[in-house]
């Protein structure tokens, strides 16, 4: 690149290809940025402001609360409450919908996060990240946002994104016109253009799994990882490595940027899947397939899913359009035909 462009400039030249946009939305994927800035200030400095561990609460999912959890939701409600660009929000780690407070105006918006997706790393140093995705509401403007605003497909998403905390802070965030990455320059408190119009590589290279719960797939599951490893019956194997962290935004990014698959897929244990929809997997959808990419709960698109809970969970496959599709047809030959 030849110029600085920071992500404010970047959103500002996009807004610019829409005449009759007011500036409003751009305004809201400002906010959430500065959302990022915040957390990644306190992520940088857990260890010194006494909140690494356990908050003492349990979230809507039944998992205990890390302290940073709790920072970070609270850091994305209060930058997003007060605007007037947003009708209603949702976050993994509230029990229902977030409403506007009064007498704050609503606006035409709505916000979904995952305010820090694997929190339990930060205590030994893993990456971490924020999901977000941002739709219209549905209901009328004249009135508080409600939960039927959030639980709309995929299809519907005007833009989502994610933030991972790690050796550098970085944003991702697509509009539905190409993927950019932006990295925080933390001299300037400036998020700078770094990775633009990303795209899916061609040759993927990892696949990355848990397979500490292999005893508890499906057959086909069980045939699509042997499959990718090379040591299965199939002759056409990519025989990937195997790379896994454990925190969904670092495994779903080194993927993205490098080429491969990432996988958590219902077992016996857990037959709806572990990972949420609305909050997770619908905006990496969205993300993944603007880069050329593809999400499936096993058997069809995400983006395709409608969500019924605030909560619900979904088996996911998420990468490299081929693999993904690879592994539907795994589990349609050894699963779905039984």
């Amino acid at each position: 690149m030849d110029r600085i462009v920071t992500i404010e400039r970047h959103i500002i030249d996009q807004q610019r290809e829409h005449p009759e946009a007011t500036g409003a939305f751009s305004d809201l994927l400002y906010d959430v940025a500065l959302a990022a800035k915040i957390i990644a200030r306190e992520t940088t400095r857990a260890g010194l402001v006494e909140i690494l561990g356990l908050a003492g609460k349990v979230n809507v999912q039944g998992e205990r609360q890390m302290k940073l959890d709790v920072f970070a939701n609270e850091a994305m409600i209060r930058v997003n409450s007060f605007t007037g660009r947003l009708a209603v929000m949702a976050s993994e780690e509230d029990t229902g919908i977030i409403p506007i407070p009064e007498p704050y105006e609503t606006g035409k918006y709505v916000l979904v996060f995952d305010p820090l997706d694997g929190s339990s790393n930060i205590d030994v140093n893993v990456s971490v990240g924020t999901i977000f995705g941002i739709y219209r509401r549905l209901s009328s403007i004249d009135q508080a946002g409600t939960l039927a605003d959030c639980l709309q497909s995929g299809h519907n998403l005007v833009a989502a994104g994610y933030v991972i905390y790690g050796s550098s802070t970085v944003l991702v965030y697509t509009t539905g016109r190409g993927v950019h990455g932006f990295t925080l320059d933390p001299t300037m408190g400036e998020f700078l253009l770094s990775h633009p119009n990303i795209q899916s590589p061609t040759q993927a290279r990892y696949y990355s799994v848990n397979q500490a719960y292999e005893p508890y797939w499906s057959e086909g599951v069980k045939a699509y990882t042997r499959w990718l490893q090379g040591i299965g019956d199939e002759s056409d194997s990519p025989a990937l490595s195997g790379r896994y962290i454990g925190s969904l935004v670092a495994d779903f990014h080194r993927n993205l940027l490098s080429g491969g698959i990432f996988y958590y897929p219902a077992n016996t244990n857990r037959p709806e899947g572990k990972l949420r929809l609305v909050y997770e997997a619908i905006p990496l959808a969205f993300i993944v397939e603007q880069a050329g990419g593809y999400a499936s709960d096993g058997h069809r698109n995400i983006l395709d899913i409608e969500p019924k809970d605030l909560h619900q969970r979904t088996p996911f496959f998420i990468g490299d359009r081929g693999l993904v599709k690879r592994a539907e047809a795994f589990i349609s030959k050894y699963d779905e035909q039984k």
